[in-house]
């Protein structure tokens, strides 16, 4: 069989699209060669190239040292990805072969190579995701021909070199989007290459130019890229295609790429489609408001409640109608109400319904136990807002809510400790409590006596909450009644005697 690389696109006569994709010139400089790079920004340019729409490809840099690209140079940076998952309740399975990358470099082995793209009149945007650690300040003093260790430091070294190779021309500038999952994150770049630039003593003028010449967009992303496929399940996937290809990756069917910016950023971003995911707005907090509250609040609020009712997968859970039932409700009924009303409400109904089908994607193992990790500081950074939202826009509980707040707590119930390490046991089965406040909640488990003098102790403890829950009428009592309900009859007899209502979905 075949391997994928140039040779075999360009012999291959029935791919589906136009070979010129191969010769389209460098346009992109990538940090970070992860599979959230591969399975989000990279096919989004690649479907674009194939439209004939964006026509320029991604050399894409290596920053660590860790790992090895081979596989990558043997195959000409081309792979394929598989999409699978749900979208608008079909299943879809297709794959795709990206075309965008046109190389990988090694930044410490390549380095005068990486210069070399900065002095290209096609290059345009800068692409990075360094994981969150990559955007902080790290001190370092540039020198001329070296790799700078940090990734605002190889930035930096690329806009001085480019300045200075076209002698400070304003539209040699940059669309620079760092997709790294990180608030603001185009704005904290920006300032850490300014001081970065100022502790190097670099001109005032190119300093100027930074600022002004380029632009730096805050962005979002959100995309589920589960990993490089291994073992069986690669060969398997393998078996389906029609060469050999050592780095195929799978991606679920939603993307979102959404890049803050006017509309010269548009201009320059036509990689951008109505159905790819990506889209320019001039602000995007409304994006991260709903993810935020609609994708990771509603997976908080139901991993715990999920696990205790046996699930250990989360598409296993969507097989259930209580548990759908209960999502439903908690994202259409109460979540949306305790939005507010800046964000239409169609537009949340329709991301309620994407998140239903993302969690119901049959082709990802992904487990409740791991989004229970950390689990009260996620409950009080995601849900709590919305808890006290309601309440102060319908002067009541939301029951969902504090159902799914009740079963965190009755999660996070230590019945021992080893090492620093808690368990919980439910049901006969003992679990990990991977929290940093196991201690706190342990304590309260073991010295409390009646469950309202535990939600009391709980509640009060305004630095973990944001805020003293005691002050939200009914929230101990309604908590407490249901942590006994849980004690009394179990956790799966309880949510069928108290959440039957069916969601208003219409």
């Amino acid at each position: 069989m075949n391997a994928l690389n140039n040779q075999y696109v360009r012999n291959n006569g029935d791919l589906g699209f136009n070979k010129e994709v191969l010769d389209y010139p460098e346009k992109v400089i990538q940090f970070g060669t992860g599979v959230l790079l591969r399975g989000l920004p990279d096919l989004i340019i690649d479907q674009a190239n194939k439209q004939g729409k964006f026509c320029g490809r991604i050399a894409m840099v290596k920053s660590t040292d860790r790992g090895s690209v081979d596989s990558f140079v043997d195959q000409d940076c081309l792979y394929t990805v598989g999409v699978r998952g749900i979208e608008n309740g079909v299943v879809v399975d297709k794959k795709e072969i990206c075309t965008s990358v046109s190389r990988v470099l090694v930044a410490k082995d390549d380095w005068q190579s990486i210069l070399e793209i900065a002095e290209s009149d096609n290059l345009e945007v800068v692409v990075s995701n360094t994981t969150e650690v990559g955007i902080s300040f790290t001190y370092e003093i540039l020198k001329d021909g070296e790799c700078p260790e940090s990734f605002p430091g190889k930035l930096l070294a690329i806009l001085k070199h480019r300045f200075d190779f076209f002698l400070g021309d304003d539209t040699k500038g940059l669309v620079i989007l760092p997709t790294e999952l990180i608030s603001e994150n185009g704005r904290k770049l920006k300032a850490i290459v300014r001081e970065l630039a100022e502790v190097n003593e670099m001109d005032q003028e190119f300093i100027i130019w930074v600022e002004e010449a380029n632009v730096f967009c805050n962005t979002l992303v959100d995309r589920i890229v589960p990993g490089a496929l291994k073992g069986r399940e690669a060969e398997q996937f393998n078996k389906s295609l029609h060469y050999q290809d050592a780095n195929s990756i799978i991606a679920e069917p939603y993307a979102l790429w959404a890049i803050e910016g006017n509309e010269s950023v548009k201009d320059k971003l036509t990689f951008c489609t109505p159905e790819s995911g990506a889209f320019v707005e001039e602000n995007i907090e409304k994006y991260k408001e709903i993810k935020l509250r609609l994708l990771n609040a509603s997976h908080t609020f139901s991993s715990g409640l999920a696990y205790l009712l046996s699930f250990n997968l989360v598409k296993e859970s969507m097989n259930d109608g209580a548990f759908l039932n209960y999502l439903q409700g908690l994202m259409m009924e109460e979540i949306n109400f305790a939005m507010g009303q800046n964000i239409p409400a169609e537009e949340k109904k329709a991301f309620a319904f994407k998140v239903v089908d993302r969690f119901s994607n049959p082709f990802l193992e992904h487990q409740w136990l791991s989004i229970c990790m950390n689990y009260s500081s996620k409950m009080a950074m995601r849900c709590l807002p919305l808890i006290s939202s309601y309440y102060k826009f319908k002067r009541e509980l939301p029951a969902l809510m504090l159902f799914g707040f009740a079963a965190h707590l009755y999660f996070l119930k230590p019945v021992k400790s080893k090492d620093g390490q808690f368990f919980g046991s439910y049901a006969g089965k003992e679990y990990p409590i991977n929290d940093p406040n196991a201690a706190f909640f342990q304590k309260i488990w073991q010295e409390s006596s009646s469950f309202q003098e535990k939600v009391k102790k709980i509640a009060e403890n305004s630095e973990l909450w944001g805020e003293n829950l005691n002050n939200l009428d009914s929230f101990v009592p309604t908590v407490a009644g249901i942590l006994e309900a849980f004690e009394a009859d179990g956790v799966k007899a309880t949510m069928s005697k108290t959440l039957l209502k069916e969601p208003e979905i219409t």
